[in-house]
């Protein structure tokens, strides 16, 4: 599946990869070149936003199908780019910019949190928005993903992804007018969770629709096996540190931590 998929969005991954790379020089010379302090802002948000998008469209270049002969990718360099997958990427750059302000929301204090939950509900509009809009989208991409999403009994399941994404939808906005501080970012976080699994209800069981299933792109038993005894004993360690840094930066962060 990597063989397949890697090819078809190679312009993708090599521009969200140069959109990390000026991320992270932008915040590193931000603050060590004030003299030049617009451009770095700039290069960050460009960086961000490249990165943002990339992901997105990268998402639904694979979801919209991937042109496949003899498993390998026969299709053009440019096939990528539709406008499936420029909705994809702006409803993930909206979504990300919702992730990050209620977070914020979450962490600070004061008019900078006042700011920053201006900035949530704007987020929250434009990320429900787009995301109704590709859901919409995505079952008349194939005969395969409309029966799924509208055809008896998968219909059954899958309906609850939309219902679920509504509720939490509303106590997103209602957390935000009534000024919670945890509920909104949480809310977020379960938002992405069901797009998430929505695009695995519109793929089950392919990894390349209609080309790779899951048990096909699998490694063999003993390289899980490996991988798995692997996990086992760096997953504690990962969720322990963690959750220390967690717990270090507990609180809100007052006016005194941000300049």
């Amino acid at each position: 599946a990597y063989a397949i998929i890697l090819p078809a969005t190679y312009p993708l991954a090599i521009a969200m990869l140069l959109g990390l790379v000026f991320r992270g020089v932008a915040f590193e010379f931000r603050w060590r070149d004030p003299a030049h302090r617009a451009f770095w802002d700039m290069a960050f948000s460009g960086g961000s936003l490249v990165a943002a998008m990339a992901q997105g469209m990268i998402l639904d270049a694979i979801l919209q199908g991937i042109d496949v002969v003899d498993r390998a990718y026969a299709g053009s360099w440019w096939d990528w780019l539709t406008p499936y997958t420029l909705l994809t990427g702006l409803g993930v750059v909206a979504g990300y910019a919702l992730l990050g302000a209620t977070w914020l929301v979450w962490k600070l204090d004061g008019p900078a949190q006042d700011h920053a939950r201006k900035l949530a509900l704007r987020a929250a509009v434009v990320t429900l928005l787009l995301l109704g809009a590709v859901s919409l989208y995505t079952p008349f991409l194939d005969a395969r993903y409309f029966a799924r999403w509208f055809e008896m009994p998968s219909l059954l399941f899958a309906s609850q992804v939309p219902l679920l994404t509504a509720i939490l939808a509303y106590f997103l906005f209602r957390g935000l007018v009534k000024r919670q501080q945890a509920v909104p970012f949480m809310m977020s976080l379960g938002i992405f969770l069901l797009g998430m699994i929505g695009l695995g209800v519109s793929m089950w069981p392919y990894v390349v629709p209609d080309q790779v299933t899951i048990w096909q792109a699998a490694a063999p038993h003993r390289s899980q096996v490996f991988m798995l005894v692997g996990v086992a004993l760096t997953m504690p360690l990962i969720i322990g540190y963690t959750g220390w840094a967690y717990w270090v930066f507990r609180g809100k962060v007052g006016e005194e931590g941000y300049h």
